[in-house]
């Protein structure tokens, strides 16, 4: 019988997202398993688990599904350490801001697929910073959100917060400009020619940003659309979003 997982540990499931796993953080990897077409394709991981006397195993597709809880395992799956997530200091922001290092902050998205849509994206343009919410409502990056962002979650550092509204205020003052994505109300250009670094704010996927969080943001942006259907889901906002104020510039 396979081994049940262990807390604080996740599953990171397909080939990209496990070779983007082992790329950053090999030593991470506890347990990996695979089927036979996936195997052929890992030896150079086998081997370094091998070295440091780690589980690797090929299982029947039936075993990966149990491991996973999916039928979408790609193949492979390495269960990892998983990550905790800190909270940024003013000193960070101040050093983000330096580095003109755009950040991406989510406020309350509910759906784990979305967050690693987003978070696929946000590798994508470069993204470095992706600030989460401390909220119950709110996805953290887990399995399903793993699993979406096909190696994107390696590419960017997730950052819990307790207080957004405050630290939104806080990277303002550290010189971002943080721009909320509104569903109706908010300026329609994204206004690429702006010189300070951005900060873009997404919100739930049902209610949008909180009052207090559109309060804190220096200006809402709004998509328009052609009016069929009311807003775009908040994974496609946000690649929009990301293109016109980062990818860009």
């Amino acid at each position: 019988m396979l081994p049940a997982l262990k807390p604080k540990e996740l599953t990171i499931c397909g080939l990209a997202a496990v070779r983007a796993r082992f790329q950053r953080d090999a030593g991470s990897i506890q347990r990996l398993y695979f089927d036979y077409a996936t195997g052929r394709k890992l030896g150079l991981m086998c081997k370094a688990l091998a070295a440091q006397r780690k589980i690797y195993r090929c299982v029947e597709p039936a075993e990966l599904e149990k491991i996973a809880g999916s039928v979408h395992h790609g193949g492979v799956i390495a269960v990892v350490t998983a990550p905790v997530l800190r909270t940024p200091t003013a000193a960070d922001l101040r050093a983000w801001a330096g580095r003109r290092e755009p950040v991406l902050v989510l406020d309350r998205i509910g759906n784990a697929h979305n967050l690693g849509a987003i978070a696929r994206t946000a590798a994508f343009f470069g993204v470095k910073h992706l600030v989460v919410t401390d909220d119950p409502a709110a996805a953290r990056p887990n399995d399903a959100a793993y699993r979406v962002a096909e190696g994107g979650l390696e590419a960017v550092t997730a950052w819990l917060v307790a207080d957004l509204p405050a630290c939104l205020k806080a990277l303002a003052d550290a010189g971002y400009e943080v721009i909320g994505a509104a569903t109706r109300g908010g300026r329609p250009e994204a206004n690429r020619s702006a010189v300070k670094p951005v900060a873009l704010v997404l919100g739930n996927e049902e209610q949008g940003l909180a009052p207090e969080v559109a309060k804190a943001c220096t200006r809402l942006v709004t998509i328009p659309g052609a009016g069929a259907v009311e807003s775009l889901n908040v994974s496609v906002a946000g690649a929009v979003l990301l293109w016109e104020l980062i990818g860009r510039r």
